[in-house]
């Protein structure tokens, strides 16, 4: 048997890559451009020799910085061009790449053109909009003072005449000091502006309880919407015009205008002067809107030219910054000509990053070449292993519960097939199989184009697993072939039903019952169990039996994995007294139960099996009666039970006392050999040897190994029945789709009404479309990862190790900025 075994070939996905601890010794003309090199290869994990240093003591740390600045004036340009609105721009272009210090200079000339095209821009745009605020001001506010013809207002308006008549109206609107001169404290004034429409009703409220009523406010919509400097959004205003009475009041209302941030403007109250001001205004409206739509060209043109280029400088700088940051885990040597780095590397790819490292110094016209070399590890290595488009879905689903440690057992080889699979136990109905598979195949066919899109956190992770999607619904087609359903609707897909009516009415097919005329319907559920009386029972009957079988099935398959493990690792203590005790109590007491359930499907026995295995425990040495299945029955559960208690005590004690006898011959001289031997053998568990130097603690050995064998004796009953899940979520979705088929759309479609069908039949696709297949698709799918991360993977899976992350371009992300 162990020659067998010896001589199966290996799987690439059972076992982690084996890893290689390596030094690199490359001189200094050529560091940047090896590690570039292996940032292209991609296949070396670089370790921090200079952990201990905070990243401003590094030796490139001005590079980085430097990088660091040169890709915040990168994110600058693409928010300009993001704003602009000419995203469409940016294009993914391969050009030679320039030299870091010229990108610089370039990035620096771009930054500093568009800041003080920016600038210009908005100085232009608040005088637009102060021009164009002054013009609805002299418009509304003109309203007001013509319908208000009082001679008071016109003898106490102080307005400076060479406000007007200078071309420096303008700046001089925006100061509020200017707007009016001393007056006789006694006269009527009024101050006039404009204001967000959102504020007017406060603004107006607290210039009552300023003034204490002693003010009239007046207001009208300004008509147009204005672009607000601060969010860039185009807002609604208020004009507004205060009438009041005193320089205390003044003092108040402008105060109060300043807080409100409202934007106070000067109208003279001579008609044909507001004539002459709003002809001026218009005029130079006219020119700033030219001006404006000339520099937005200008501004347009430049950041086109820059998005052309925007994609190739990003990821050259992401690069070079990557490589200066890798350099920094680097160290020096002695004679600082050289940089020392370490890191881990796999076996197979030791060769390429050699003619990596060599191409590096032929290419830097360096004299003298890089040294790599393989060093001694005592540390556990991590865990790597090489998937494609199709199993990185899987190994993902896997590492979420935790990283394999090295070289132990892979979880995901197994989870391909059984993950799908008990997902579409509890699925398993052929229409809503055929909808995911359709689903499935979409994002299969749209694989090349939606690889290269921003997608969104959901749609990125239904299109991560669009083949687990794709296998969820094969195999959902599958069983629910088995289970006969397509919509809940059973169909004669396989011939005749065996079933048939006592009587040609089948007035009593209910009630009676049906007869068997025929062999037995060839696959699948038989379409006649539809509807009849014992349906529920039947089925009830048949999945939970189901259930037991599949999870008896998988745990065995996960204790069968920590044999592989424990033979793998060189570890006869596991296997003797951890994967022998555990198969025999598992198989005494679960593994009997799946053999009665199988022989009793087999002969078409009555036998109560709740019966059975409650006795088995309590009543052992009792006649069976009607419930024993075969010869021989009661002596084996007899023996099967001995077995289950000898395995408890045998997966508790002898472990901890055997390595408590190791520990100590081991110190009295015996083994120092073997230790020394197998210290950096890489045949061995890689932390074995870190293990021989920890202080070896009985009690702590003992409880630990106490834990863990009450645990999988409870663990055996609790998981058995956690795959009841499987019964429990199978017989949900079943129920439900009955429940919409029978009570939603036969119930509409039993009136003679094109609205009430049409409804039923639209109610229907959505309770089927969110109901059934994305919350039902959610539910089981969550239930197939638990079965997995806990009953399949805590009988063999550690799950403690760290994964293989390699200093490489490609997973390089714009996060990484």
């Amino acid at each position: 048997m162990e020659k067998f075994i010896d001589n199966l070939s290996p799987m690439d996905l059972m076992r982690s890559e084996k890893m290689s601890l390596v030094q690199l010794i490359i001189p200094v003309e050529s560091a940047h451009r090896a590690v570039s090199y292996l940032g292209e290869l991609g296949l070396l994990q670089f370790r921090d020799l200079n952990a201990e240093k905070s990243p401003f003591q590094r030796t490139f740390v001005n590079q980085v910085k430097r990088c660091g600045e040169m890709s915040r004036k990168l994110r600058f340009f693409k928010d300009q061009i993001i704003k602009a609105g000419l995203l469409s721009s940016i294009h993914p272009v391969v050009e030679p790449d320039v030299e870091l210090e010229e990108l610089e200079m370039q990035l620096a000339e771009h930054e500093h053109e568009l800041i003080e095209m920016n600038s210009n821009s908005e100085k232009l745009r608040q005088t637009y909009n102060e021009l164009l605020e002054f013009k609805m001001v002299l418009i509304k506010a003109g309203s007001f003072l013509v319908s208000n013809n009082n001679q008071a207002v016109a003898e106490e308006w102080e307005l400076s005449e060479n406000v007007y008549s200078s071309d420096r109206y303008v700046e001089a609107s925006s100061l509020l000091e200017q707007q009016m001169r001393t007056a006789d404290q006694s006269g009527l004034r009024f101050i006039s502006g404009i204001i967000f429409q959102s504020k007017a009703l406060r603004f107006e409220r607290m210039l009552f309880r300023a003034t204490r009523g002693n003010m009239l406010f007046n207001q009208a919509p300004a008509g147009e919407e204005i672009m607000d400097p601060l969010s860039a959004e185009m807002v609604k205003k208020t004009v507004f015009v205060v009438f009041f009475s005193g320089e205390q009041a003044r003092t108040k209302i402008l105060k109060i205008c300043e807080a409100f941030g409202a934007n106070c403007y000067p109208v003279p109250d001579d008609f044909s002067k507001q004539r002459q001001i709003t002809r001026e205004i218009l005029s130079r409206l006219s020119e700033l809107e030219t001006t404006l739509d000339a520099g937005i060209r200008h501004q347009n043109k430049a950041l086109t030219s820059i998005g052309y280029h925007l994609t190739q400088w990003m990821s050259m700088v992401r690069r070079e910054k990557a490589v200066y940051d890798t350099l920094n885990m680097l160290n020096f040597d002695v004679t600082k000509k050289c940089l020392v780095g370490e890191g881990w590397c796999p076996v197979f790819a030791k060769a390429k990053v050699q003619e990596a490292l060599q191409r590096a110094t032929f290419d830097s016209n360096s004299q003298v070449g890089s040294i790599f070399h393989v060093m001694d590890a005592v540390e556990s290595p991590p865990t790597y292993f090489r998937t494609n488009h199709f199993t990185n879905a899987y190994q993902e689903i896997v590492d979420a519960y935790g990283i394999a440690r090295y070289q132990e057992a892979n979880p995901a080889v197994y989870t391909v097939v059984t993950f799908p699979f008990l997902f579409a136990v509890m699925f398993g109905d052929w229409g809503h199989g055929i909808c995911l598979l359709l689903g499935a195949l979409v994002l299969i066919a749209r694989e090349s184009r939606l690889s290269t899109q921003k997608l969104g956190s959901f749609m990125e992770m239904l299109f991560g697993g669009r083949y687990v999607l794709l296998l969820m619904s094969l195999f959902s087609i599958y069983c629910g072939l088995i289970y006969n359903e397509f919509f809940s609707v059973p169909f004669h897909i396989f011939g005749g039903s065996a079933y048939k009516c006592r009587d040609a009415t089948c007035s009593d097919a209910h009630s009676a019952g049906l007869i068997k005329f025929r062999d037995p319907y060839p696959f699948g559920v038989d379409p006649s169990w539809r509807g009849s009386r014992s349906e529920l029972p039947f089925l009830n009957s048949l999945k939970m039996k189901m259930s037991i079988l599949l999870g008896v099935a998988q745990m065995n398959l996960g204790i069968i994995l920590s044999y592989f493990n424990a033979r793998f690792f060189r570890s006869s203590l596991d296997i003797r007294y951890q994967f022998v005790p555990q198969m025999i109590f598992l198989n005494s007491l679960f593994g009997y139960l799946s053999l009665l359930i199988i022989i009793k499907w087999c002969i078409g026995s009555q036998a109560d099996l709740y019966h059975v295995m409650i006795y088995m425990f309590l009543s052992p040495t009792d006649d069976l009666g009607e419930n024993e299945l075969f010869w021989g029955q009661r002596p084996l559960q007899i023996v099967l039970l001995l077995l289950a208690l000898v395995a408890v005590p045998w997966m508790l004690f002898p472990k901890p006392f055997i390595l408590k006898k190791l520990h100590s011959e081991r110190f009295q001289g015996r083994n120092y050999g073997m230790l020394v031997s197998s210290e950096f053998d890489p045949d061995v568990e890689p932390d074995s040897a870190r293990e021989h130097h920890e202080e070896f603690n009985f009690s702590e050995v003992f409880v630990h190994q106490m834990i863990h064998s009450i645990e999988f004796v409870l663990g055996a009953v609790s998981n058995t029945a956690s795959y009841l899940r499987l019964w429990a979520l199978s017989l949900a979705h079943s129920e439900l789709s009955t429940v919409f088929y029978e009570k939603v759309l036969l119930l509409a479609w039993g009136y003679d009404n094109v609205v009430i069908r049409l409804t039923g039949l639209a109610v229907f696709a959505f309770a089927t479309a969110f109901i059934l297949l994305m919350m039902e698709t959610l539910s089981a799918f969550l239930h197939a990862l638990r079965l997995h991360w806990v009953e399949f993977q805590n009988k063999f899976y550690h799950g403690d190790g760290y994964k293989f992350k390699p200093f490489s371009f490609a997973l390089i992300t714009e996060d990484d900025d």
